[in-house]
């Protein structure tokens, strides 16, 4: 709603339906978990692509919410892939103490290349979709996107059964899930808290 696509999620109206990731209140807590990981966090570096207007509503409410828990952003915009060269050295001139990724289309493709990043410069990384942590992230908080692209299919099924678009609700993820690379903690040199541990979802050794 917040990119003025549809009218609301109940009633979308138009000709666009279909499952949104955008949810204010895991900003806040992603950015919580990433305080948890590394004590006495003051400065994050918040990555994200400025030309998409999810990514860029993401990045906002991180700021807010931020400073809410009292710790500074480090803005790193991005527009395009060439971007990252001077982008993600931005975050370690800042002196930032973690790295906090705004997924999309253009950042999960580079997913490898930012955690590549991270582990060199020894920076605590965290995302939302359990594929950053595959890659060698520390930790990610957020929806299940294989969960997603089963139900996007029933959207597909019911608009080609006849439905319209702007009758279907906009639906939100029901599944989140928290997975910790403790690979990556270990070679950063922190200790995940054991209360963190039992509530992952997965644990990457």
């Amino acid at each position: 709603m917040g990119t003025g696509l549809v009218a609301s999620l109940a009633k979308p109206g138009g000709n666009v339906t279909g499952l949104s990731l955008h949810s204010p209140e895991l900003t806040g807590k992603r950015l919580q978990l990433t305080r948890e990981v590394v004590p006495g966090l003051s400065r994050v570096a918040v990555l994200w692509n400025a030309a998409n207007p999810i990514a860029v509503l993401i990045a906002r409410e991180t700021e807010v919410a931020a400073r809410t828990l009292g710790v500074q952003v480090q803005p790193l915009e991005v527009r395009s892939s060439d971007d990252f060269e001077n982008a993600l050295p931005a975050a370690v001139n800042a002196g930032a103490g973690a790295l906090f990724v705004v997924d999309d289309p253009l950042v999960f493709r580079s997913r490898m290349r930012i955690a590549d990043f991270a582990a060199r410069n020894r920076l605590p990384a965290t995302a939302f979709y359990k594929e950053f942590a595959e890659a060698g992230g520390l930790m990610t908080f957020g929806p299940n996107l294989a969960d997603l692209y089963r139900r996007a299919a029933i959207f597909v099924d019911k608009i080609l059964k006849g439905a319209k678009p702007g009758d279907l609700p906009v639906e939100q993820p029901t599944k989140y899930e928290l997975v910790i690379n403790l690979k990556t903690a270990k070679a950063l040199g922190l200790t995940i808290p054991q209360s963190l541990l039992l509530r992952a979802d997965e644990v990457i050794q």
